[in-house]
């Protein structure tokens, strides 16, 4: 935050003192210590990654793979190879700053909780943080032809869509789609909490909430886009397309015998290829899609549905959706599935 000294310039009659600003700096020193010595970190605060170094690296990224379209406005033909090295560079040499924090924040945890002390293993993560930030930009080209396969679904999938340009720079689909593919990346290279704050640069700005650790092929379009959430462990085939406010989450949480949930259990949906997901559906927990189902807006689905489904959701709300109901409900389904 920018401070202008000219407002205080015309309020010189208002002092620090009469805002108590000590008092209140001693109060949240105070309760930061105490929450460090809590987590016996006193004397080695956590150093994460940035929250804004990332999202430049991001849009340093987006601008090497599209650089006609998401680099500088005057690039000529010429100067396009030496525009994306260069861009390169800066952002994955940023980036290796921001895994080598992530790996002696991850070191740093696991030594307290083995050993209750604070290990320095600086040299050894700097070195682990280039091999990482090396196995990531080598497979930016794999992460481009994915991103033409999305832009493309979004073109021919939109009677809006006028150009192929035109959904890349506007298209809040996109934009979430961008971020998850780099995330995805970085989720598989072992850094989950800087590809989770990637993809929680674009939830911000969108309102697309895609866990960087789902699976997503190929041809995949976000129509709109607000309020879509999908978890951790979502799998969706080639060809899929969703629309606003729909959830591909969780049905429950199970816990372990202290109390305390068990995480990274199976516990989203399997979307099949050629699927269409319309507006406010939500499907929970860990049930199938069928290949070419379409499933209506509005629908609640805790069930699986054969390939070439159409639910809708006068069809849930006349069928149980009990656990114990799920064969019948797919043997109902079955029969009254109709192609789409």
């Amino acid at each position: 935050m920018k401070i202008h000294r000219n407002n205080f310039n015309e309020n010189n009659a208002l002092s620090a003192s009469d805002l108590g600003i000590s008092q209140i700096v001693e109060q949240l020193r105070n309760l930061r210590l105490s929450s460090l010595e809590i987590r016996k970190r006193r004397n080695k605060p956590p150093k994460l990654p940035s929250r804004k170094a990332l999202q430049e690296v991001v849009e340093g990224l987006a601008a090497a793979l599209f650089p006609n379209r998401l680099g500088l406005p005057d690039l000529k033909d010429e100067g396009l190879d030496y525009f994306v090295g260069h861009t390169l560079d800066v952002a994955l040499r940023e980036l290796i700053a921001q895994v080598k924090l992530e790996l002696n924040f991850t070191a740093d945890n696991v030594s307290h909780l083995e050993q209750g002390l604070a290990t320095d293993l600086t040299a050894a993560q700097s070195k682990s943080a280039i091999d990482t930030v090396r196995a990531f930009a080598k497979q930016l080209p794999t992460v481009r032809l994915l991103l033409d396969t999305d832009i493309k679904a979004a073109f021919e999938g939109d009677p809006a869509a006028r150009s192929i340009d035109e959904v890349l720079v506007c298209y809040p689909g996109i934009l979430a789609t961008i971020h998850y593919r780099l995330a995805h990346v970085l989720h598989g290279l072992n850094v989950p909490l800087i590809a989770r704050m990637v993809t929680e640069i674009a939830h911000s700005v969108t309102g697309i909430d895609i866990h960087p650790g789902a699976t997503i092929g190929e041809s995949f379009f976000i129509d709109h886009g607000t309020g879509v959430v999908i978890g951790e462990t979502t799998i969706i085939g080639k060809h899929v397309r969703i629309y606003q406010a729909v959830t591909l989450g969780a049905k429950r949480f199970p816990t372990d015998e202290n109390g305390n949930l068990i995480k990274g259990n199976e516990r989203h949906p399997i979307v099949e290829d050629d699927v269409v997901i319309y507006a406010g559906a939500t499907v929970l927990g860990r049930i199938t899609i069928g290949r070419g189902s379409a499933i209506g807006g509005n629908v609640w689905l805790t069930r699986s549905v054969p390939a070439n489904s159409n639910i809708t959701q006068a069809q849930t709300l006349a069928t149980p959706l009990a656990d114990d109901a799920h064969h019948h409900a797919q043997k109902h389904e079955t029969s009254s599935a109709q192609a789409h």
